[in-house]
């Protein structure tokens, strides 16, 4: 049985203010991912930000912001692939193949549509519901083995899944005579990578609640560009209870403030949660606070910085993005020209220069 290759892909959304959630739950870990013996590629999902109405000129910004923190937080584009979605065209045509092997049943579970497009749905945009089968097409485009994820990008992991295996399945005499099987089929059966002691991260104010830049209080979240004042304030001002931080962590059971301040920590430091109550159980949360106060500081106010810094020369950033979508397309563009000769299409041959 031949294996795939290593690869992992993962991407943000270019939807302005990044927070700590963002980068604890998925850019730090991107990041780590540098350390395997793999291809890593990291992609800011612009074409799945207008599934919701975006102003082009703010758009813009945002998608070179997230460059920005991905540069700042460490990831080396020279390692990793950095590019955003919309300059490698082969997302999109995959996307409609899928759309062609995804079953309507399947979209009509997907949870997170329903939660976006709320009651009104019918006025919602027909790319926020096929959101999951365009996630697919960015993964397996690359034909990703890995992808870190958050909890609540599992559901739609589990559809590209789906597809991969159905697609497999439809195409595998194709597959075979073209031969394009790898042992088990064309694409892979990509992982999901979730996991980490902020996997979640929550408001501050709220632990119940996930940590969102939609929240009406900025006090709810560390943005990545707070200064060191700022992240401060709002670590010092987070909503706690009344007691001692417990010594083992089922003491944190049934107190989500509590959980999501040593969760942070925790990430922060990268140490487990068992280490952190190992330091720091028994102390009242003004003295903890402290202490995260001082490790959130050094840890985010040089990567805000960095990023100001960044944003502030744009064609820094778009050179790396267009550095970053050529060297994406060269992986790109194989898989989806053995798709069009495993699905029957009549492919155009190499294009011929004017004398």
């Amino acid at each position: 049985m031949t294996a795939f290759k290593e690869l992992v892909f993962s991407g943000v959304q270019p939807t302005g203010n990044l927070h700590l959630g963002n980068y604890l739950g998925a850019i730090k870990r991107f990041v780590d991912m540098q350390a395997r013996d793999a291809q890593c590629l990291y992609c800011v999902v612009d074409m799945h930000a207008i599934t919701l109405w975006q102003d082009p000129a703010a758009l813009r910004g945002q998608i070179r912001e997230v460059t920005a923190a991905f540069l700042a937080a460490g990831i080396d584009p020279k390692r990793s692939i950095v590019f955003n979605q919309s300059q490698v065209p082969q997302h999109a045509e995959l996307a409609w193949v899928f759309n062609c092997v995804a079953r309507l049943g399947w979209l009509n579970r997907m949870t997170q549509f329903k939660d976006k497009a709320g009651k009104d749905r019918e006025n919602a945009s027909i790319g926020l519901y096929d959101y999951p089968v365009l996630m697919a097409a960015d993964i397996l485009a690359y034909r990703a083995t890995h992808v870190p994820v958050g909890e609540d990008q599992k559901q739609h992991l589990e559809l590209t899944r789906d597809i991969a295996q159905k697609f497999n399945n439809d195409f595998s005499e194709s597959i075979a005579a073209h031969g394009h099987d790898e042992g088990a089929g064309f694409f892979p059966i990509t992982e999901p990578l979730i996991g980490g002691p902020a996997a979640r991260v929550m408001s501050l104010r709220d632990g119940t609640k996930k940590m969102s830049k939609s929240d009406a209080s900025d006090n709810s979240r560390i943005n990545l560009t707070d200064d060191a004042d700022t992240i401060a304030a709002k670590v010092r001002k987070a909503k706690t209870d009344p007691d001692a931080l417990p010594s083992e962590v089922a003491g944190l059971a049934g107190r989500p403030e509590a959980d999501n301040l040593v969760g942070i920590f925790a990430a922060l430091k990268d140490v487990t949660r068992e280490d952190v109550l190992r330091d720091h159980g028994g102390a009242q949360f003004s003295a903890f606070k402290g202490a995260l106060v001082e490790l959130a500081v050094e840890t985010l106010a040089p990567l805000g910085a960095e990023m100001k810094r960044l944003v502030s020369d744009p064609s820094e950033i778009d050179a790396i993005l267009a550095d970053g979508a050529e060297r994406a397309e060269a992986i790109a563009a194989p898989t989806l020209d053995a798709v069009k000769d495993i699905v029957g299409f009549v492919r155009r041959g190499p294009r011929l220069r004017a004398v």
